[in-house]
């Protein structure tokens, strides 16, 4: 049985062409296809708040410092086969070529009425 999910992450404003472009050539039938359209994607521009721990090495800012990052909020359909095996691989794949040391990232089931 086949499942679908939104996988819904947010991105640098430079970065967000880069990052669909590689997730896309890598999960090409599972990431952004619905019916005959492929690569889709919905992306809402905003701004990410984040204060780096001691340790953390931010792309952007200094550990201590409150930051604010003009990001965009990127919404993709996932076509899994139903063991989440899609699903995890689309979400390997965007931790490998995001930016950011930890990748903010959401997951919600999608179904079908």
């Amino acid at each position: 049985m086949s499942l679908r999910f939104k996988l819904v992450f947010f991105a640098p404003k430079p970065h967000t062409a880069e990052i669909l472009s590689m997730l896309f050539k890598q999960c090409p039938n599972v990431l952004g296809k619905i019916g005959q359209y492929e690569e889709c994607a919905f992306i809402t521009p905003g701004v990410g708040q984040f204060r780096p721990g001691s340790g953390a090495q931010p792309l952007t800012g200094q550990p201590g410092k409150l930051e604010h990052v003009d990001e965009d909020r990127v919404e993709i359909v996932v076509n899994d086969l139903g063991d989440k095996v899609q699903l995890r691989d689309a979400i390997s794949h965007l931790k490998e070529v995001h930016p950011y040391e930890e990748v903010a990232y959401d997951v919600y089931r999608l179904e079908d009425v």
